[in-house]
C-alpha cells in the first residue's frame, strides 16, 4: 500500500484540469484532485439548478474573451460553438458534432466530421487565442504532444484522429439510414485518415507562436513538439500529398501545402529564437530554400497566380496563405494577382469555392465559407478595406437563426 500523499493545487487561471505523476520509490500512487466547487454531482442538483449552474459557467467564460466591435453577437456565438467542440477530457477539438450533412442535397459528398483534424483543431484553437483564451490551445497541444510520443516518428503524424487520439476505424456506410433530406449515404469513419496531408505541420507551429506571444506559458514539451514538427518538415517537405482538401486523387505537389512546411519552420525559428534554444541554422537554411521553391514552381505565369500544384492551371482558394501565412507581403503583385484570380474564377456572391478542377468525386462543390473569409482577409492586406467590408457583411447575411 503506498503511502498518502497530500497535493496542494494552486489553479493559475487558464487550465481547468490538472495532470500529474507522482513516484515514491517503486510504489505507485493513486490520486484523487478535488476542484473546489466544480466537484459536483450533477443528479445532486434539480434541473433548475443544474442550468444555473451551466448558465453561470458558459457567461462566465464567455466574459473573459475579448470581443471584437465588428459582428460581435456572430462571434461569441461562433466562440461558444468551438468551445463546445473541446473535448475537455482529452484536449481534443472535434470538426463537427454531425455526419454525413450534405454538401448538395441530394448528393453523395457527406463525411463524418465528428473527430480531430490536426489541421483544423489548430485553427479553431487559434481563434480562441485571438479572442483571449488561450487554455484552449494549450490542452490541445499537451493532446497532440502526448499522441505524437506514440507515434513511431513525428513526420508520420495522421491528419485526423478520435478524440481519445485512437485511429478511426474503416470508413464505411449505414445503408439502412436516409441520410439529411435523402442525402445518401450516410458514412461512419472518414478515409482521410491514411491520407499524406503535409500541410498540417504549419497550422500547430503557427498556433504555437501566436499563444507564445500572447503570453502563454510554454513548456519544454510544447518546445519539444515544436522540434518534431520542424524534423518531419525537414524529412518530408519535398515530399507529394493529398493537400488540405483530402481530394480522393492521386498526390502532387500541392502549394498550400509547401507554404505550411515553410511556415513551420518559419514559426519554429521565431519561437527558438525568442527563447534563446538552438537549432535555428539548419532550420532556416531549409525554410529559405522552400520559400524559394514556391516562388518558382508555384507561381504559374500564365495565369498570373500561384496554382493549387506545381506546373498546374488551375486556382485554388488555399494558395491565399502565400500572403495570409507572410511569405509574401500583401503588397507583392504576385500575391495581389492570385487574390484577383481567387476573386475571378472562385468567387460566387458571398462565397468563395474551394476550386472548380475534376477531384474524382461525383456531385458538385459547395461553397465554403472559411474561403470567403480568408479571401475578405487578403482584400484587407492589399489595401481592399471597402471590398473586404462588403465580403464580410455579405458573409454574415448567410447566418441562420441561430447565428
Amino acid at each position: 500500500v503506498a503511502p498518502a500523499v497530500t497535493w496542494t493545487i494552486e489553479a493559475d487561471g487558464m487550465h481547468e484540469t490538472a495532470h500529474g505523476v507522482v513516484h515514491l520509490g517503486s510504489e505507485p500512487c493513486v490520486l484523487e484532485l478535488r476542484m473546489g466547487t466544480r466537484d459536483v454531482e450533477p443528479r445532486s442538483q434539480d434541473e433548475a439548478a443544474r442550468r444555473r449552474a451551466t448558465d453561470a459557467h458558459w457567461r462566465t467564460w464567455s466574459q473573459g474573451l475579448r470581443i471584437p466591435s465588428v459582428a460581435p453577437d456572430l462571434v461569441l456565438r461562433s466562440a461558444l460553438i468551438i468551445k463546445a467542440l473541446s473535448f475537455g477530457p482529452s484536449g481534443a477539438i472535434a470538426a463537427a458534432a454531425t455526419t454525413s450533412l450534405p454538401e448538395e442535397l441530394g448528393g453523395v459528398r457527406n463525411w463524418d466530421y465528428r473527430y480531430c483534424w490536426i489541421r483544423d483543431a489548430s485553427l479553431a484553437a487559434a481563434a480562441l487565442a485571438r479572442l483571449g483564451s488561450l487554455a484552449e490551445g494549450i490542452a490541445f497541444l499537451d493532446w497532440l504532444g502526448a499522441l505524437v510520443d506514440r507515434t513511431s516518428k513525428p513526420e508520420q503524424l495522421q491528419p485526423v484522429y478520435a478524440l481519445d487520439g485512437g485511429v478511426l476505424g474503416p470508413e464505411a456506410v449505414i445503408a439502412e439510414l436516409s441520410g439529411y433530406a435523402g442525402s445518401r449515404p450516410v458514412r461512419i469513419g472518414n478515409a482521410a485518415d491514411h491520407q499524406v496531408q503535409l500541410d498540417v505541420f504549419g497550422p500547430v507551429a503557427m498556433l504555437i507562436d501566436l499563444l507564445d506571444r500572447n503570453g502563454a506559458r510554454l513548456t519544454d514539451r510544447h518546445f519539444r513538439l515544436l522540434e518534431q514538427l520542424s524534423e518531419a518538415v525537414l524529412r518530408r517537405w519535398h515530399e507529394p500529398d493529398h493537400g488540405i482538401w483530402e481530394e480522393r486523387i492521386a498526390s502532387q505537389h500541392h502549394v498550400h501545402s509547401k507554404v505550411m512546411c515553410w511556415a513551420t519552420l518559419d514559426r519554429a525559428s521565431a519561437v527558438f529564437e525568442r527563447h534563446q534554444r538552438p537549432g535555428r541554422g539548419a532550420i532556416e537554411a531549409v525554410r529559405d530554400h522552400i520559400r524559394d521553391e514556391i516562388l518558382t514552381q508555384g507561381w504559374n505565369a500564365r495565369v498570373n497566380s500561384f496554382t493549387a500544384t506545381y506546373g498546374g492551371d488551375e486556382i485554388d482558394a488555399a494558395t491565399l496563405f502565400v500572403g495570409l501565412a507572410g511569405l509574401l507581403p500583401g503588397n507583392d503583385e504576385r500575391f495581389v494577382s492570385t487574390v484577383k484570380a481567387v476573386e475571378t474564377t472562385l468567387r460566387k456572391g458571398p462565397v468563395v469555392m474551394r476550386y472548380l478542377h475534376d477531384d474524382g468525386l461525383p456531385g458538385r462543390e459547395g461553397g465554403f465559407i472559411v474561403c470567403a473569409l480568408w479571401l475578405a482577409e487578403a482584400y484587407l492586406m492589399c489595401g481592399r478595406d471597402v471590398d473586404a467590408a462588403d465580403l464580410f457583411e455579405q458573409v454574415r447575411g448567410l447566418a441562420g437563426p441561430t447565428g
